[in-house]
């Protein structure tokens, strides 16, 4: 009989430690838990980035609800772009129709005509803005205030997850806004707009491309996005870590993104990779394809651009500091680690 019981309990105990672990691998573990010194991450590869993603997906997924709903007003432009409180007209769809209804309105309908309008008469719906959708949209502007202060709560809770240091996701992503609220509203309303200018600025010259001066504004301005794409992997890690003015960060991470040219290209690679993936996981199954962007897509590429970049300002900036510390402790320090 008190096998049985033994036995029983150890089986409880044993399907509790199974949903607990299970539970663990799915919310990251326990606000604030680090790792063992043993199993600290200092070799930043390719095979480590695995684990460390693996390590950490119940934060990264976490990450990216904060991120989502940080920058909330992209939710009334969504909503506003839906259609829900536009006024809808039908239209047709071909140039000819208008033509065509002429003729079907002088009388002249045959088999030949009914069969043409079929083709020629097909519509689709029209959207016309009303008030609410112009105030949305006004709305939703309020983005560029939010845009800088979730980026380096970003930063922040991805770069102590490189570190293996403890986490405490709220309050950590709270306090490094707090910390860093001025350059992040200032940099982050920056940001939006060179962002949203280079995109602009790429799809202008690429549906104008032709002419001489068109197609090489297209490659010029291909080749800024790209690189000021690359620069943004560096520029938030050092606004948490370091006491820098924005203007030496922003040269900080252009000599950065062609110092870490190797590591930045595999970063732009393995998010394309990601962002086919998920597209591909839209076309084979759209519920779950949907759900990417709400869980991972944005959790997931902070974390690769933040992987490349993070371990080379830490090579190039941080462990050249302490090695002089250690020999001249005297020097006055010329930056301070903020994290």
């Amino acid at each position: 009989m008190a096998n049985q019981i033994n036995s029983s309990a150890e089986t409880k105990s044993s399907n509790k430690k199974k949903k607990w672990n299970l539970y663990e691998f799915f919310s990251g573990g326990k606000d604030g838990k680090g790792v063992k010194k043993q199993d600290k991450i200092t070799d930043f590869n390719v095979i480590n980035f695995f684990k460390l993603y693996f390590r950490n997906f119940g934060r990264i997924v976490q990450l990216n609800f904060l991120f989502l709903f940080g920058n909330f007003p992209i939710f009334f432009y969504l909503f506003a772009r839906s259609g829900n409180i536009s006024l809808k007209s039908l239209a047709a769809t071909n140039v000819l129709y208008s033509s065509f209804h002429g003729v079907m309105t002088g009388g002249n309908t045959t088999p030949v005509t009914a069969a043409l309008n079929g083709i020629l008469g097909y519509r689709t719906i029209n959207y016309v803005p009303t008030n609410a959708v112009y105030v949305l949209m006004a709305l939703s502007l309020l983005v560029i205030f939010t845009f800088g202060f979730v980026n380096v709560g970003t930063a922040y809770i991805i770069r102590n997850m490189l570190k293996s240091e403890p986490i405490f996701l709220l309050s950590d992503f709270f306090y490094a806004i707090r910390r860093n609220w001025k350059q992040a509203l200032v940099f982050g309303m920056m940001d939006f707009a060179i962002c949203a200018l280079l995109v602009y600025d790429v799809i202008f010259f690429y549906y104008n491309i032709g002419s001489f001066f068109s197609n090489v504004c297209f490659y010029v301005s291909l080749f800024i996005a790209f690189l000021y794409f690359i620069m943004r992997f560096y520029i938030y890690p050092m606004m948490v870590t370091f006491d820098l003015s924005i203007f030496k960060m922003i040269k900080n991470a252009f000599i950065f993104a062609i110092v870490g040219i190797k590591r930045n290209i595999l970063a732009v690679l393995g998010m394309v990779l990601f962002l086919v993936l998920c597209y591909a996981l839209l076309l084979t199954y759209v519920p779950l394809g949907l759900l990417t962007p709400i869980l991972l897509i944005f959790g997931t590429l902070a974390f690769i651009a933040i992987y490349a970049a993070y371990p080379k300002i830490k090579e190039i900036m941080i462990d050249p500091y302490y090695k002089e510390e250690d020999a001249y402790n005297d020097i006055e320090p010329v930056f301070r680690d903020v994290g």
